[in-house]
């Protein structure tokens, strides 16, 4: 008989964490007032808000080792598994393709010309594909074959970028638009699906999904391992901070080589950010798990509980209350535009504070929402 797998506070603490963290960066009160730190790091480097998206496919792959830890010993349910997971996976990759497709005014909008020009790359299509490819990898491998998948897809993705000559423009380069990957997306997806801001190449590109694959296994070999119980808390909390400690380190010493670049997904960013996500994981579950001082991580239970609904939902209300015109000093604006310029930029000196401000409003104004939800019990599984 199966048992319901085990349920982590400190792993639903750290998925709330993380997506209000996504949601804070992604809605600011104005993009030209961004405190550093909220930013994407321009190119190489590493800032906060560099670490959010990793964190969460390591998330998902600590997620994926409690939820199916019981069906991978029986090779019987495996394919009833994979397919429930694939439709996990269309059903994200789903809502991210209405995310990018979702009209910002529906008065010019034209359904053919849409589909022509939509961007098919996206946070939530990356994390459909690596939820189901390391899904049926943990299903179908050892932990010992694991390891072995993320080192040949960590140094596979590096011998790629760094020695495979790039066609149309010669030897392998780590610039923008002209590294292999933003080739491959061009040739295969064409400049009219790729990201907007950009046109040439895709943060959330088709070969950087490999060691984002990586992000995932190096969380779902910390989840198994966090899952054992023959092995004493005390005895994880030390073996997974040092793991951490270890690939962090490797992270910084591939970066001389390797740059760390959140966009290229680069090897040594997987080692740098699965090193710090492991070593949160290790003291959130010492703190929550093993001591139980869990007071303060309602909020971010929270949020945790449901991650993804409130990820896309997030993203699609402005959408729609910006196609509420409302009149300000003779301009018409969109409704949440109105709610910045009216209450919040005219009561901060610091466009900057202002901004942030309407940020974390944002940020509060969710937790509502999902605190109701969470009251009685809604849990929007995706």
């Amino acid at each position: 008989m199966q048992t319901k797998p085990q349920r982590l506070l400190s792993l639903d603490f750290f998925r709330g964490l993380t997506v209000a963290a996504m949601i804070l960066v992604n809605n600011p009160g104005s993009w030209s007032h961004i405190y550093p730190p909220l930013a994407h790091a321009e190119w190489n480097g590493c800032t906060p808000t560099d670490l959010v998206f990793p964190f969460f496919l390591f998330i998902v792959g600590v997620s994926i080792a409690y939820a199916m830890g019981s069906k991978r010993e029986d090779a019987a349910v495996h394919g009833k598994t994979i397919l429930k997971a694939s439709k996990r996976a269309f059903t994200l990759f789903l809502l991210g393709f209405i995310l990018a497709f979702f009209p910002r005014n529906f008065s010019d909008f034209d359904f053919m010309e849409s589909l022509k020009t939509v961007r098919i790359p996206g946070v939530l299509q990356r994390i459909s594909v690596v939820f189901l490819i390391s899904s049926i990898l943990f299903l179908k491998l050892s932990d010992k074959r694991l390891f072995q998948t993320i080192v040949v897809l960590l140094f596979g993705y590096w011998a790629l970028m760094t020695f495979v000559p790039v066609p149309d423009f010669g030897p392998a380069n780590l610039e923008k638009e002209t590294n292999l990957g933003a080739w491959l997306d061009r040739t295969l997806l064409t400049e009219a699906h790729l990201w907007k801001a950009a046109k040439t190449w895709d943060p959330e590109g088709i070969l950087s999904t490999l060691p984002a694959i990586g992000t995932c296994l190096i969380g779902v070999l910390a989840g198994t391992y966090l899952k054992k119980k023959t092995i004493a808390p005390a005895t994880k909390i030390a073996w997974l901070f040092s793991a951490g400690t270890l690939l962090f380190i490797g992270g910084l010493l591939w970066d001389l080589q390797f740059p760390i670049n959140k966009s290229l997904w680069t090897s040594s960013y997987v080692l740098y950010t699965g090193g710090l996500a492991t070593v949160i994981l290790a003291l959130s579950y010492w703190l929550i798990d093993v001591n139980g001082y869990n007071r303060f991580t309602k909020p971010f239970v929270v949020y945790g509980v449901n991650a993804i609904t409130v990820f896309f939902l997030s993203g699609l209300m402005p959408r729609l209350l910006n196609m509420i015109k409302i009149d300000l000093n003779g301009e018409k604006v969109g409704a949440l535009s109105y709610v910045n310029k009216a209450w919040f930029v005219p009561n901060f000196a610091d466009p900057l504070n202002a901004s942030l401000a309407y940020a974390v409003a944002f940020v509060l104004f969710w937790y509502v929402i999902l605190w109701v939800m969470y009251k009685k019990n809604i849990i929007i599984k995706v």
